[in-house]
């Protein structure tokens, strides 16, 4: 069973930037599309953006143009880098694998306020 830890939230301002991570356990990511996704209470799990095994990114339009995402398979691990802030983005963000997704792991809480 693969395993994934989210971390790297925080609480900031409007406009503030932070950056997550996303480390899987085993040398898993190397031939995977991995995505971020974000949840917020009471609301479905929405996807944010993926990136493919070579690298090409893909992005929701609430993120294109404020997030990147990035990976390093050597260290398997996916990142998250966010910027311009805004309220809207406060959710619990969460990876997975695309294709053949594992069990979720804790999400860390990215809290944006005015």
């Amino acid at each position: 069973q693969v395993h994934l830890v989210e971390s790297g939230g925080g609480s900031v301002q409007t406009g503030g930037s932070l950056r997550l991570s996303c480390a899987a356990s085993g040398s898993v990511l190397r031939n995977q599309t991995m995505a971020w996704y974000r949840q917020v209470p009471g609301k479905k799990r929405d996807w944010v953006a993926h990136i493919t095994a070579l690298g090409n990114p893909t992005y929701a339009a609430s993120a294109k143009g404020r997030f990147t995402i990035s990976r390093d398979n050597a260290k398997n691990t996916v990142y998250l880098h966010m910027s311009d802030l805004r309220p809207a983005d406060t959710a619990v963000y969460y990876c997975n694998f695309v294709q053949f997704p594992t069990s979720w792991g804790q999400g860390t809480q990215v809290t944006v306020s005015l």
